[in-house]
């Protein structure tokens, strides 16, 4: 299986921080494809063997912006129970409509392919969150997602409003307010 082609942008790039542009629709082939060879990339940097092949850092989630264009479509690989299956989620114009109260953080803390070094610090995230958005052809779907998906989709939108996930730690504080959620 061959590496889908795609550059992801690090962290000093200043693209990362612009808000990304609503879609219009229909989505155009060069996006449906970008958005597919970035799932399958994703795939494949969560298979041991083939990340080790390639020095891939296994990612979960990808926004476009990550990838040099400022459009709000982001996609997910969400690796399931069973080993090499997985959820794949095209999310494009979300919004979030509503969130649980419960606040949530990775404990052993968020990473990001455009983050390339190692980050102290936790990021308060919704437990569950409802999110609103359009499939390819524009259709409106909803989805409730819990977890470790709704950090993803949390981590995936604030891209799209030009935010990464160092931006929400607090450089005096790393781990501030942490006795006030729970870790996942």
């Amino acid at each position: 299986m061959e590496l889908p082609n795609i550059k992801i942008l690090d962290e000093k790039n200043k693209i990362l921080h612009k808000i990304s542009s609503d879609v219009t629709f229909p989505v155009n082939e060069e996006d449906r494809k970008l958005a597919y060879d970035t799932i399958k990339y994703l795939e494949m940097s969560q298979d041991e063997k083939i990340a080790e092949k390639y020095n891939l850092r296994a990612g979960m989630g990808m926004a476009f912006v990550q990838l040099g264009k400022l459009k709000r479509i982001f996609v997910i690989a969400n690796e399931l129970e069973e080993k090499n299956t997985f959820e794949e989620y095209i999310i494009i114009n979300p919004r979030i409509i509503s969130c649980s109260e419960e606040l949530i953080y990775v404990g052993e803390g968020e990473g990001c392919l455009s983050v390339n070094r190692e980050v102290e610090g936790i990021v308060p995230r919704h437990a569950r969150i409802t999110v609103e958005y359009y499939d390819f052809e524009g259709n409106k779907k909803t989805i409730r997602v819990r977890e470790d998906l709704a950090i993803a989709f949390q981590h995936e939108i604030d891209h799209l409003n030009g935010i990464l996930f160092v931006d929400k730690i607090d450089p005096k504080n790393p781990y501030k307010n942490k006795d006030k959620m729970r870790e996942i």
